[in-house]
C-alpha cells in the first residue's frame, strides 16, 4: 500500500479542505449545469433508456432476493472499489488530533493493555486529545480504537478503517432488508457505498463514524425483526449494536436508543401475559446477556484509564483541559491557563472563536450535515417528502431522525461523525422517499421513474469526478512531511529524540508531538520545545538517543541536529525535508 506522498505540484492543505475543493468542482460542474437539464429531460422523455435500465433492475431484483449474498457482496464491493481507487487516493496519513489520539489507543491495545502508565517527561510530551495523568491514554471510547488495532495487527491501522467501513455498509444493508423489500434494500446499500463510504473522511482518515453507524444500523435493523419474529439472534444483534454505540458515541448512542427503547417497551407491555413471558425469554434475556458484560467492560475500561469506573476519559479531559461551553445556551467559562502556547491558542482562541454558542452555529451544523450526508442529488427523492410524512411506516425513523437532530443541535461542537447514529434513520427515510418518488407521475408522465434512476447515475458519476479530482489535486500537507521524517529517522541507526520548535503564529491543528504507546521503547520520540522551559531534564532522561530539532513551520519543515550535536547525513536538503 502506498502512502499519500504526493509528488505533483498542486495540493490541498488538509483532507477536509481537499474534500471541500473537490466537491466544489463537482457541484459547479453538475449541480448548476447538468441537473437542470436532467429535470427538463425527465419531463419530455421520462422513459429514456428504459430498455437498459429495466433489464438492469430485473437483474438486481433477482440478485437482491439472496439476502445474505447481497450483504456479503456489499461489504466486499466496498473494499474492492476503494482498493481500486488507490491510484487516486492512496492510504491516508494521520493528520488531525483525533487521528493520532486513536492511533495511540490502537497501539496500546496491540501492546496488550488498555492504558499506559503516566510518563515522567509528560510535561514535554503533552499534546492534544491525550490524557497524560493518571494514565497516558486516548480520550475516546475503545470501539474505533479496537478497529484500528485490528488493522495494525493485519499490517496497517487503515485496514481496520476499511474493514469497519465495509461492516457499516453491510450492517446498513441488513437493516434496510428488515424495513423494505429486497430490491430496495439493495439500492439503499449501493447508495450507502456511493455516498457515505467513498470520498469521505470516515474512510480517508482514522477518526470516522463507521463503527457507530454500524451499531445504529444493527439496533434499528433488529427492531422490526423482533416485532415480527421475536428471534433471539435479532435481540443479540440489537445488543451488539447498542454495545458498539456505547463504546463509540455513548452520548449520541444513548439519545438514539431512547425512542427505540420506548417503542420496544410499549410493544412488550401491550402483549398478553403468555406472549409477554415468551418475549421476555427470547428478546430481553439475550439482549441483557450482551449489555450487562458491555456495561461491566465500560466501567473496567474507565477505571483502567481514569481510575474511576464512572468517569469517562473524555469527561476527564473536558474537566482538566477544556474551557468552552458544551450547550448552546451556556455562557463560556473563564479562560484557563496552559503550560504551552499551542494549548493557549487552541483552547483560548481557536475553540472560543469557532464554537462560541450562537444560533448561527446551528445553521452551520445543518449545512455541514447536509453536505456530508445528503448533497444536491440525494435531495432529489425528498420532493416526495409530503408522501413520506404521511406514510405510517416512517414514523419511528422520522422520530429518531428529529430526536437525534435536536440532540446534536443542542451542543456547541459538531462534526459529521457525531451524527453517525442518526445516519441509519436517514437512510430508511431516503429509501422510503425513493419508493414514493418512483411512483410519482405528473400529468400522466412517469417522471418519478426517471428521477430515481437519475439519483443513482449521478451518485456513480460523482465517484468518477471525485476520483479525477483526487488525482489532479493530491493531498500534500504538513502531515506528509512529518510522515517522511518519521520514515527517515526510523531507518537511521539507534534511537532518536525529536524536539519540535513552532513559530509564534503556528497553526494549532498541525501538531507534530505524538508518540506511540511505548514511548521509552519507541524508535522515535517527539517532544515539545516550550518557551521558558528548560530542556535539560528531557535531554538527561533520553540521553541514549540522537537528538534532533524540527522547525515545523518552515516550508518544507526542516530537520536539523540539535545544536549540541554535530551535522550528520540527515542535515536538510532542498529535495529531502
Amino acid at each position: 500500500m502506498q502512502t499519500r506522498d504526493g509528488g505533483r505540484a498542486e495540493f490541498a492543505t488538509t483532507l477536509s479542505e481537499w474534500y471541500d475543493v473537490a466537491n466544489m468542482h463537482f457541484l459547479s460542474y453538475l449541480r448548476w449545469l447538468v441537473l437542470p437539464i436532467f429535470i427538463v429531460w425527465a419531463w419530455f422523455s421520462p422513459k429514456f433508456g428504459d430498455r437498459w435500465f429495466s433489464a438492469l433492475e430485473r437483474f438486481a431484483s433477482q440478485v437482491a432476493a439472496r439476502k445474505r449474498t447481497v450483504i456479503l457482496a456489499v461489504a466486499f464491493s466496498s473494499i474492492a472499489i476503494r482498493l481500486g481507487l488507490l491510484w487516486a487516493m492512496p492510504v491516508p496519513v494521520a493528520a488531525v488530533h483525533d487521528d493520532f489520539s486513536l492511533l495511540v489507543a490502537a497501539d496500546t491495545f496491540c501492546h496488550g493493555r488498555l492504558a499506559n502508565p503516566a510518563h515522567p517527561m509528560s510535561a514535554f510530551l503533552d499534546t492534544f486529545h491525550l490524557l497524560q495523568h493518571p494514565t497516558y491514554s486516548s480520550i475516546y471510547q475503545p470501539a474505533q480504537e479496537a478497529a484500528l488495532a485490528l488493522g495494525q495487527i493485519l499490517g496497517h491501522p487503515w485496514i481496520g478503517v476499511l474493514l469497519s467501513m465495509a461492516g457499516m455498509c453491510a450492517a446498513m444493508t441488513w437493516m434496510l432488508q428488515g424495513w423494505f423489500p429486497p430490491k430496495w434494500a439493495l439500492l439503499g446499500g449501493i447508495l450507502v457505498i456511493l455516498r457515505m463510504h467513498l470520498f469521505t473522511y470516515w474512510l480517508e482518515s482514522y477518526w470516522g463514524g463507521a463503527v457507530a453507524a454500524a451499531g445504529a444500523a444493527l439496533v434499528l435493523g433488529a427492531f422490526p425483526r423482533i416485532i415480527t419474529s421475536q428471534r433471539s439472534r435479532d435481540a443479540l444483534l440489537m445488543g451488539v449494536g447498542a454495545a458498539l454505540l456505547a463504546n463509540s458515541r455513548p452520548v449520541e448512542g444513548l439519545i438514539f436508543c431512547i425512542p427505540l427503547a420506548s417503542a420496544l417497551l410499549y410493544w412488550l407491555f401491550s402483549r398478553q401475559r403468555a406472549a409477554f413471558l415468551t418475549t421476555l425469554r427470547r428478546v430481553l434475556l439475550p439482549f441483557a446477556c450482551v449489555m450487562v458484560p458491555t456495561l461491566a467492560f465500560m466501567g473496567y475500561y474507565n477505571w483502567r484509564v481514569t481510575g474511576d469506573p464512572l468517569l469517562f476519559p473524555h469527561s476527564l479531559y473536558v474537566r482538566d483541559y477544556t474551557n468552552y461551553s458544551v450547550f448552546i445556551w451556556q455562557t463560556p467559562p473563564p479562560p484557563m491557563r496552559y503550560p504551552n502556547p499551542e494549548f493557549e491558542r487552541f483552547f483560548n482562541i481557536w475553540i472560543r472563536e469557532t464554537f462560541h454558542p450562537s444560533w448561527h452555529l446551528v445553521w452551520e451544523k445543518c449545512q455541514s450535515w447536509w453536505q456530508f450526508f445528503l448533497g444536491s442529488f440525494l435531495a432529489i427523492p425528498f420532493v416526495a417528502l409530503p408522501w413520506v410524512l404521511r406514510d405510517r411506516r416512517t414514523r419511528l425513523p422520522l422520530v429518531l431522525f428529529v430526536w437525534c437532530g435536536l440532540g446534536l443541535l443542542a451542543v456547541v461542537y459538531f462534526e459529521p461523525h457525531y451524527a453517525a447514529p442518526m445516519a441509519a434513520a436517514f437512510f430508511i427515510l431516503l429509501v422510503h422517499a425513493m419508493r414514493h418518488l418512483r411512483r410519482w407521475e405528473v400529468r400522466g408522465r412517469p417522471v418519478g421513474i426517471f428521477l430515481t434512476r437519475l439519483v443513482v447515475v449521478l451518485a456513480i458519476v460523482r465517484v468518477g469526478v471525485l476520483a479525477a479530482e483526487a488525482y489532479r489535486h493530491p493531498l500534500l500537507d504538513w502531515s506528509v512531511y512529518r510522515a517522511r521524517i518519521v520514515r527517515q529517522l526510523e531507518a537511521a541507526p539507534g534511537k532518536q529524540l525529536v524536539i519540535v520548535r513552532y513559530a509564534p503564529d503556528h497553526f494549532v491543528h498541525h501538531e507534530w508531538v505524538y508518540n506511540g504507546a511505548d514511548i521509552d521503547g519507541g524508535k522515535v520520540v517527539w517532544a515539545r520545545e516550550t518557551p521558558g522551559r528548560d530542556l535539560a531534564p528531557l535531554l538527561r532522561y533520553f540521553r541514549d538517543r540522537k537528538v534532533w530539532i524540527v522547525k515545523a513551520d518552515l516550508l518544507p519543515p526542516r530537520l536539523e541536529p540539535y545544536p549540541s550535536e554535530s551535522p550528520t547525513q540527515f542535515a536538510p536538503t532542498e529535495d529531502h525535508p
